[in-house]
């Protein structure tokens, strides 16, 4: 190799390591909700979590903090009575838990809309 290609080279290896050194660093992708982690949530006083819910015509499968849990089956001392795509309760004796995979998330019933007409239908009309 001749010398200029060698310095040309040893320059695009000195700025490509520069670079990297400079880069912004990003926020973790798999790093749990805010939500998760503040005072008063299950997962900051050490309850149980559900993580996801496998429901299949043959199986049915809660995972609770780490465990996977059947219908029918245990968590600790508790045993997993119902289960839906978005929540699981558990029965501890006269104690009733229910888990929501998504707690932050509150649903409310839809208001009834008319059929067929759009908003800009809604108004008076010129004639």
């Amino acid at each position: 190799m001749s010398m200029p290609i060698r310095r040309e080279l040893v320059l695009a290896a000195i700025l490509a390591v520069a670079g990297t050194a400079s880069a912004q660093g990003l926020a973790d992708p798999t790093r749990p909700p805010a939500a998760l982690a503040q005072p008063g949530s299950a997962a900051a006083a050490g309850g149980p979590v559900l993580q996801s819910v496998m429901l299949s015509p043959g199986r049915k499968v809660a995972m609770i903090s780490g465990q996977m849990v059947p219908l029918g089956g245990r968590y600790g001392s508790a045993r997993l009575v119902r289960l839906t795509d978005s929540e699981a309760e558990l029965k501890d004796g006269s104690e009733t838990i229910v888990l929501s995979l998504y707690p932050q998330v509150e649903k409310r019933a839809a208001g009834k809309a008319q059929r067929g007409v759009t908003g800009a239908e809604t108004g008076k009309k010129n004639k």
